[in-house]
């Protein structure tokens, strides 16, 4: 069942169209990937699911009805742009924004030191956010955008500024968001971090969607029939001609190759000399930075 209903949006600006009947299902409980290049539409959007603008036509349901400002309460939002105060105090202030979506003082600070002692960010209650470095203050305004437990979160290029070990952390966590039942939505560049934690995603170019399903139904949908093969020991000349593999290599004891099947794996293993060992056989799949790239460039054609 959908959380989110985006139905035949579309946003304009002066002469500049940022959204042209946009429609998606974000379901619940479910890691949402929002992508698309700079300048598509895609902080549009997000700024409407917030209610932060209006679409000029088309409806935006949340939970079965037409989302209202009271819905904010049950949305946490990171944006790409940070926005916590400076000068403040870091557990002053996340224990404002706490009590701004509802939280009783006792109950944020409980909370608080939950998460803060997860992170490793206790020691720095009593700094002001000024002292804290770049990866320290996201560490914060993220524990502050899932603190009230929200229904849907929203985040826009979370790992920006984390070094690999913290960006690990993050990912773990909305995993875990997501086993508890929260719906996400998440916005970035990095496909590597989308086949990692996304079930759906629809890519925006241009103000429209171009391509939208889930994960693996999208990289199936844009495979080729291409395999990665490895044998024992080393392929003769006059195999590899038989084969012709699109790459191949061999480090010693083991040949691996690259090749091309249009009858299948069942036909690729016909065509292997009888005399090697096969190791191990797998279908190649497009990775997402392939099909963002190439999904693109055509539409930009």
């Amino acid at each position: 069942m959908s959380l989110i209903e985006i139905q035949n949006v579309s946003k304009h600006y002066a002469a500049h169209t940022a959204l042209s009947e946009v429609s998606l299902n974000i379901e619940r409980g479910r890691v949402f990937g929002l992508l698309g290049p700079n300048g598509a539409g895609k902080t549009t959007l997000i700024r409407m699911i917030n209610y932060i603008t209006r679409p000029d036509s088309g409806r935006i349901l949340f939970d079965g009805r037409e989302l209202s400002a009271g819905d904010i309460e049950r949305i946490g939002y990171l944006p790409e742009e940070r926005g916590l105060y400076r000068k403040m105090e870091v557990g002053e202030q996340a224990v404002y924004l706490a009590r701004l979506k509802g939280l009783s003082k006792d109950e944020a600070k409980r909370r608080l030191k939950l998460w803060f002692d997860k992170f490793d960010i206790m020691p720095w209650w009593d700094k002001k956010v000024e002292e804290l470095s770049k990866g320290m203050q996201q560490k914060v305004q993220f524990v502050c955008t899932v603190l009230h437990e929200p229904e849907l979160l929203i985040f826009d290029e979370p790992f920006s500024g984390f070094d690999p070990v913290n960006a690990e952390l993050l990912k773990r966590e909305i995993l875990t968001l997501r086993e508890q039942g929260a719906t996400l939505i998440f916005s970035t560049h990095n496909m590597q971090s989308v086949e990692e934690i996304c079930d759906d995603i629809a890519l925006i170019d241009k103000s429209r969607v171009v391509l939208s399903g889930s994960v693996e139904a999208v990289r199936e949908q844009h495979s080729q029939p291409r395999y990665a093969l490895v044998l024992a020991g080393e392929l003769a000349s006059e195999h590899l001609e038989l084969l012709q593999p699109l790459e191949h290599s061999y480090d010693g004891r083991y040949t691996q190759l690259r090749l091309s099947a249009e009858g299948g794996a069942q036909g690729l293993l016909e065509r292997i000399p009888r005399e090697y060992e096969l190791i191990r056989l797998e279908r190649e799949l497009p990775t997402m930075h392939e099909i963002f790239l190439k999904t693109v460039q055509h539409y930009g054609e």
